[in-house]
């Protein structure tokens, strides 16, 4: 019996100039994404982050007020490394986010600030891949970014936002969810490979308490697997996926 062909992924549409990403904590983006955030930004477009929680309860051995600090800081110097530097919290609580009208609100004014055309953000869905239960905290705020996406358009869902000056926003054409078991689409990750092993790296003081690796080993050989597998996919080069989801 012949081996079923492997379902080779799509180019991610080009023709954009703004993209927001929204996920829940520090780190969410640096586990695979930020090769093609490198790409993009590359190119000259234009990529801003959101995090719904500072990433407060992530290190068992520091407390909340001094971690979230922490991850802050490392978070905003990873978004640099990839040509990000509009870096900005929501102040939901780590480890506890709801999804709910509050998020969908901040997440709705998020977009109508930026006013991107692409949205970013985490796998929503339940597990990952049917074989690793996913957090609370990504289910909530992918599911909430989904939704915000058209929420940001609508003038009379959050009139609110209108009476702070944040007009409606329709001008979301795609949302990208990374992460996903259900890919569709990728990017090229040749180009913004290295960056992104440096901009995961920004996360040591997370990372050393994941594990007993070597930071920088732990790192290269994840994201570079990572890369490699979803490059046989798109034309044996290595890649980032991303489930593109029209709007």
């Amino acid at each position: 019996m012949t081996e079923p062909a492997i379902t080779q992924l799509e180019a991610m549409p080009g023709d954009w100039q703004r993209a927001l990403a929204v996920v829940a904590h520090p780190d969410d983006l640096e586990y695979g994404c930020s090769a093609a955030i490198a790409a993009w930004t590359d190119e000259g477009r234009e990529v801003a982050y959101v995090l719904a929680t500072r990433g407060e309860a992530g290190i068992d051995t520091l407390a909340p007020t001094e971690c979230g600090a922490l991850r802050e800081r490392e978070q905003r110097a990873s978004a640099a490394v990839v040509g990000v530097s509009e870096v900005e919290f929501l102040d939901h609580r780590d480890g506890v986010v709801e999804y709910g009208i509050p998020l969908r609100r901040d997440i709705a004014a998020a977009i109508r600030r930026y006013r991107p055309e692409l949205v970013i953000t985490l796998n929503h869905r339940d597990t990952w891949g049917g074989v690793a239960w996913n957090t609370p905290d990504h289910v909530a705020v992918g599911r909430a970014t989904l939704d915000a996406a058209a929420d940001a358009g609508n003038r009379w869902i959050f009139p609110e936002l209108v009476e702070q000056g944040l007009e409606p926003w329709n001008g979301v054409r795609w949302v990208a969810v990374a992460g996903s078991t259900r890919p569709t689409h990728a990017v090229d990750a040749s180009a913004g490979l290295e960056r992104a092993v440096r901009s995961l790296l920004e996360h040591r003081t997370y990372i050393e308490a994941l594990t007993d690796e070597d930071p920088e080993t732990y790192v290269r050989g994840f994201l570079t697997g990572y890369a490699q597998a979803t490059g046989e996919r798109f034309g044996g080069r290595p890649a980032v996926a991303f489930e593109l989801l029209g709007r």
